[in-house]
Protein backbone atom coordinates (compact mmCIF):
# COMPACT_ATOMS: atom_id res chain seq x y z
CA UNK A 1 0.00 0.00 0.00
CA UNK A 2 1.43 3.57 -0.93
CA UNK A 3 0.78 5.91 1.49
CA UNK A 4 1.30 9.81 0.71
CA UNK A 5 1.85 12.55 3.31
CA UNK A 6 -0.20 15.27 5.22
CA UNK A 7 1.20 17.81 2.78
CA UNK A 8 0.45 15.85 -0.08
CA UNK A 9 -3.25 14.81 0.79
CA UNK A 10 -3.64 18.75 1.61
CA UNK A 11 -2.91 19.67 -1.99
CA UNK A 12 -6.15 17.47 -2.62
CA UNK A 13 -7.73 20.18 -1.87
CA UNK A 14 -6.30 22.31 -4.68
CA UNK A 15 -7.99 20.15 -7.37
CA UNK A 16 -11.74 19.14 -5.55
CA UNK A 17 -14.53 21.03 -7.15
CA UNK A 18 -17.48 21.04 -4.51
CA UNK A 19 -17.45 18.91 -1.68
CA UNK A 20 -14.61 17.94 1.02
CA UNK A 21 -15.90 15.90 3.92
CA UNK A 22 -13.39 14.55 6.61
CA UNK A 23 -14.82 11.37 9.21
CA UNK A 24 -12.54 11.55 12.79
CA UNK A 25 -13.58 8.05 14.58
CA UNK A 26 -10.36 8.02 17.11
CA UNK A 27 -10.56 9.90 20.57
CA UNK A 28 -7.14 10.59 20.65
CA UNK A 29 -4.98 12.35 17.91
CA UNK A 30 -1.20 12.03 18.63
CA UNK A 31 -0.37 14.98 16.05
CA UNK A 32 3.77 15.95 16.84
CA UNK A 33 2.97 19.42 16.13
CA UNK A 34 -0.27 19.55 18.55
CA UNK A 35 1.76 18.65 21.17
CA UNK A 36 3.43 21.45 22.57
CA UNK A 37 -0.30 23.40 22.51
CA UNK A 38 -2.12 20.36 23.56
CA UNK A 39 0.14 20.16 26.84
CA UNK A 40 -0.05 23.81 27.53
CA UNK A 41 -3.65 24.03 26.91
CA UNK A 42 -3.79 20.46 29.39
CA UNK A 43 -1.97 22.96 32.13
CA UNK A 44 -4.87 26.17 31.56
CA UNK A 45 -1.74 28.18 30.05
CA UNK A 46 -2.27 30.39 27.47
CA UNK A 47 -2.24 28.16 24.29
CA UNK A 48 -0.52 29.61 20.10
CA UNK A 49 -2.45 28.60 18.03
CA UNK A 50 -0.41 30.16 15.07
CA UNK A 51 0.64 26.35 14.14
CA UNK A 52 -2.94 26.13 12.49
CA UNK A 53 -2.52 28.84 10.53
CA UNK A 54 -1.51 27.20 7.25
CA UNK A 55 -4.65 24.80 7.43
CA UNK A 56 -7.13 27.68 8.66
CA UNK A 57 -5.67 29.90 5.56
CA UNK A 58 -6.66 27.08 3.37
CA UNK A 59 -9.97 26.53 4.69
CA UNK A 60 -10.77 30.06 4.42
CA UNK A 61 -9.70 30.16 0.45
CA UNK A 62 -11.34 26.94 -0.60
CA UNK A 63 -14.88 27.79 1.27
CA UNK A 64 -14.64 31.23 -0.16
CA UNK A 65 -14.85 29.84 -3.97
CA UNK A 66 -17.88 28.42 -2.39
CA UNK A 67 -16.79 25.17 -2.00
CA UNK A 68 -17.76 23.18 1.26
CA UNK A 69 -15.18 21.46 3.93
CA UNK A 70 -17.23 19.20 6.49
CA UNK A 71 -16.48 16.83 9.07
CA UNK A 72 -18.09 14.36 11.83
CA UNK A 73 -16.29 13.48 14.83
CA UNK A 74 -17.64 10.82 16.25
CA UNK A 75 -16.86 10.41 19.89
CA UNK A 76 -16.91 8.34 23.20
CA UNK A 77 -18.88 9.95 26.09
CA UNK A 78 -16.97 10.99 28.57
CA UNK A 79 -14.65 12.85 26.26
CA UNK A 80 -10.97 12.14 26.51
CA UNK A 81 -8.72 14.92 27.18
CA UNK A 82 -7.90 15.61 23.41
CA UNK A 83 -11.30 15.48 22.27
CA UNK A 84 -12.24 18.30 24.83
CA UNK A 85 -9.06 20.35 23.81
CA UNK A 86 -10.58 19.62 19.96
CA UNK A 87 -14.12 20.81 20.81
CA UNK A 88 -12.50 23.73 22.98
CA UNK A 89 -10.53 24.98 19.31
CA UNK A 90 -13.39 23.92 16.90
CA UNK A 91 -14.59 27.52 16.28
CA UNK A 92 -10.95 28.27 14.97
CA UNK A 93 -12.04 25.44 12.37
CA UNK A 94 -15.46 26.70 11.99
CA UNK A 95 -14.28 30.53 11.75
CA UNK A 96 -12.24 29.54 8.67
CA UNK A 97 -15.31 28.00 6.62
CA UNK A 98 -15.38 24.53 8.00
CA UNK A 99 -18.65 22.86 9.03
CA UNK A 100 -18.22 20.33 12.10
CA UNK A 101 -20.75 17.91 13.76
CA UNK A 102 -20.04 15.81 16.46
CA UNK A 103 -21.38 12.02 16.82
CA UNK A 104 -21.55 10.45 20.28
CA UNK A 105 -20.81 6.96 19.46
CA UNK A 106 -23.83 6.02 21.40
CA UNK A 107 -26.02 7.55 18.91
CA UNK A 108 -24.34 6.02 15.44
CA UNK A 109 -27.56 4.70 13.51
CA UNK A 110 -27.95 0.97 14.03
CA UNK A 111 -26.03 -1.18 11.89
CA UNK A 112 -23.98 1.53 10.15
CA UNK A 113 -20.35 -0.18 9.82
CA UNK A 114 -17.85 2.19 9.26
CA UNK A 115 -15.75 1.38 5.53
CA UNK A 116 -12.07 1.12 4.90
CA UNK A 117 -11.01 -0.81 7.85
CA UNK A 118 -12.64 1.43 10.40
CA UNK A 119 -10.01 4.30 9.45
CA UNK A 120 -10.12 7.81 9.42
CA UNK A 121 -11.46 9.36 6.04
CA UNK A 122 -11.25 12.07 3.24
CA UNK A 123 -14.07 12.01 0.72
CA UNK A 124 -13.77 14.76 -2.24
CA UNK A 125 -16.28 15.22 -4.72
CA UNK A 126 -18.12 11.43 -4.39
CA UNK A 127 -14.78 10.42 -6.34
CA UNK A 128 -11.78 10.01 -4.24
CA UNK A 129 -10.99 8.87 -0.91
CA UNK A 130 -7.53 9.48 1.27
CA UNK A 131 -7.85 7.39 4.09
CA UNK A 132 -6.09 7.57 7.19
CA UNK A 133 -3.37 4.91 8.41
CA UNK A 134 -2.15 5.64 12.42
CA UNK A 135 0.88 3.61 13.67
CA UNK A 136 0.01 1.46 17.33
CA UNK A 137 1.25 4.85 19.48
CA UNK A 138 -1.69 6.73 16.96
CA UNK A 139 0.70 8.89 14.76
CA UNK A 140 0.27 9.65 11.06
CA UNK A 141 1.58 7.61 9.08
CA UNK A 142 -0.17 8.96 5.54
CA UNK A 143 -3.19 8.29 3.66
CA UNK A 144 -4.28 6.00 1.02
CA UNK A 145 -5.69 6.78 -2.37
CA UNK A 146 -8.82 4.65 -2.82
CA UNK A 147 -10.93 5.40 -6.12
CA UNK A 148 -12.59 2.15 -6.47
CA UNK A 149 -16.45 2.70 -6.82
CA UNK A 150 -18.26 0.62 -4.56
CA UNK A 151 -15.97 1.56 -1.88
CA UNK A 152 -16.66 5.34 -2.75
CA UNK A 153 -20.23 4.40 -2.60
CA UNK A 154 -19.61 3.01 0.35
CA UNK A 155 -18.40 5.94 2.35
CA UNK A 156 -20.96 8.20 0.62
CA UNK A 157 -23.80 6.22 1.99
CA UNK A 158 -21.88 6.09 5.59
CA UNK A 159 -21.41 9.92 5.24
CA UNK A 160 -24.99 10.66 4.27
CA UNK A 161 -26.53 8.93 7.45
CA UNK A 162 -23.48 10.07 9.92
CA UNK A 163 -24.50 13.64 9.01
CA UNK A 164 -27.92 13.68 9.37
CA UNK A 165 -27.36 12.06 12.70
CA UNK A 166 -24.89 14.36 14.03
CA UNK A 167 -25.39 17.45 16.64
CA UNK A 168 -23.84 20.84 15.07
CA UNK A 169 -20.60 21.75 16.57
CA UNK A 170 -22.96 25.47 17.77
CA UNK A 171 -25.66 23.07 19.55
CA UNK A 172 -23.24 20.12 21.21
CA UNK A 173 -22.59 20.34 24.02
CA UNK A 174 -20.48 18.01 25.78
Amino acid sequence: MKLISSAERNQLFESFAQDAFHLELKDDYSVPDEDSPFTSWLRGETVDYSYMEPWTQLMRRVTGEGKTVRRVRVVTEPHTPYIQWEHATTALNEEAGEEIRWLPRHRVPEGVTFPVGGNDWWLYDDRLLAVGHFDSEGRVLGSEIVEDPATVAECVRVRDLLWAAAIPHPEYKP
